[in-house]
C-alpha cells in the first residue's frame, strides 16, 4: 500500500485520450494550473496515439487520466480499434492501480474506467450535458483529505454521456449530485474517480466545446448559445483535490 507524502520528488504521470492536439494540449495545462506541477513533474502519455509502453509505478508518485471522446459502456463492436486497445491497456495498469493501491486520479473518462475495472455499472442513465451543477460531499467526502479544505457543496463543470449508475463493491461514495448520483469515489485509500472536472476552468470548457462541437455532446448549432452560458459560470473549488492530490503524494 503507498502512504501518502512518499513521493520524494517524483513525477506524477498524466495520461491522455484525446486525439484532438488542442484540447489535449490545453488539458495538460489544465493539470498542470489545477495540481500546481511544474512540468518536470507531471509527464505526459498520449495513450490514443501508441501503444502505452511498460510502466513501473513505482517511477511515479501517482498517475492522473484525463477525460476524452471515449465512451466505456458503448458495444464493443462500435467502438475502434483505438480505443479497444486503450480500454485493455488501462485495465492492465488498474489491475496493479488497485492491487497497491497506488495512488491513481481519474476524471470523468477516468470514472467509467475504473467503475467498469472495478464491477460498476456503468451506462447512459445518468448523462450531463456540458453544464455547471451543484456537486455535494457525502460524509466520507468531507472527511477525505484529498477533499479537504472544499465546502459541503460547490460547483463544477460536466459534460457526460455516461456515468456510474451502480457504485462498485470496493468503492466509497465521495460525492453525489441531483442528476448523477455517482460524483465522485474512492478506492482502497489512494484511487480516486471524479465524474465531473477538477482540473477545468470556464476558458477550459469554451475551448473543449468548440473543439467537441460535433461529437454529440450538444447540438452543433447551439454552439455559440453555449458558450455564452457557459461563460457565466464561476466555478472555483474542484481544482483544490487536485492540488491536495498533488501534495498528498508529491
Amino acid at each position: 500500500m503507498t502512504l501518502a507524502g512518499t513521493g520524494r520528488g517524483r513525477p506524477f504521470l498524466l495520461l491522455a485520450t484525446r486525439g484532438e492536439d488542442t484540447a489535449a494540449d490545453d488539458e495538460y495545462v489544465a493539470f498542470l494550473r489545477a495540481t500546481g506541477l511544474e512540468e518536470r513533474r507531471l509527464r505526459r502519455i498520449r495513450v490514443e496515439a501508441a501503444p502505452l509502453p511498460e510502466l513501473d509505478l513505482d517511477d511515479y508518485a501517482g498517475v492522473l487520466l484525463g477525460g476524452g471522446p471515449f465512451t466505456s459502456s458503448d458495444p464493443p463492436q462500435s467502438k475502434s480499434s483505438v480505443q479497444r486497445r486503450v480500454e485493455a491497456e488501462l485495465s492492465a495498469l488498474l489491475d496493479e492501480v488497485v492491487a497497491r493501491d497506488h495512488p491513481f486520479f481519474g476524471a470523468c473518462y477516468g470514472i467509467g474506467t475504473l467503475g467498469v475495472h472495478q464491477g460498476g455499472v456503468v451506462d447512459r442513465t445518468h448523462g450531463e450535458p456540458i453544464s455547471c451543477v451543484p456537486v455535494r460531499l457525502t460524509r466520507a467526502g468531507r472527511a477525505d483529505p484529498v477533499l479537504a479544505g472544499l465546502p459541503e457543496v460547490f460547483d463544477a463543470l460536466v459534460g457526460h454521456k455516461e456515468a456510474c449508475r451502480v457504485l462498485p463493491p470496493s468503492a466509497v461514495l465521495l460525492a453525489t449530485s441531483a442528476a448523477c448520483p455517482v460524483q465522485m469515489f474512492r478506492v482502497g485509500r489512494n484511487v480516486y474517480a471524479t465524474q465531473f472536472h477538477p482540473e477545468l476552468d470556464v476558458a477550459g470548457v469554451v475551448t473543449r466545446v468548440r473543439v467537441y462541437r460535433h461529437a454529440g455532446y450538444f447540438p452543433p448549432d447551439e454552439l455559440e448559445e453555449l458558450i455564452a452560458r457557459m461563460s457565466l459560470a464561476v466555478v472555483t473549488e474542484p481544482s483544490r483535490m487536485l492540488a491536495n492530490f498533488a501534495a498528498r503524494y508529491g
